[in-house]
């Protein structure tokens, strides 16, 4: 495969990610499981709210040209693969932009849960753009 094809694959994955991981995040938030967790994340699912998500979600999809060894690219292994990409943004949310934003280090003034939380949200982005990746790829 080309790098245009690449590029634009990486793109649309990490997007297509992005989506499934905004629209649970949202219902979890909405439905009133964050909370219940005592987290404080309910966020209003509103264009400009998931516009940026899918502009970053594309972004961190590039994350997956990094070379991995051969096991991690076979079609059995799309869920390590996910993972192992999903730490790109779940570092850059915990260790930059919530204390960058006032939300303390790794997010704790919204709940001591919240690392938690954004490990495991994130890893549905990974996940859902390795296998929409695999997908593709045919």
């Amino acid at each position: 495969m080309n790098r245009l094809k690449q590029i634009s694959l990486y793109l649309t994955a990490g997007a297509v990610g992005a989506l499934v991981n905004s629209l649970v995040v949202w219902a979890a938030g909405t439905t009133g499981l964050t909370a219940a967790l005592g987290a404080k994340i309910a966020p209003t699912l509103t264009p400009p709210w998931l516009y940026q998500r899918l502009i970053w979600g594309a972004l961190w999809g590039l994350l997956f040209f990094i070379p991995m060894k051969r096991t991690f690219n076979t079609r059995k292994n799309i869920v390590r693969r996910g993972l192992l990409v999903s730490l790109g943004p779940t570092l850059a949310q915990l260790l930059f932009f919530f204390p960058s934003t006032g939300k303390g280090w790794l997010g704790i003034q919204l709940g001591v849960i919240v690392p938690l939380l954004v490990i495991i949200f994130n890893a549905i982005w990974g996940i859902v753009a390795a296998a929409w990746i695999e997908t593709a790829k045919g």
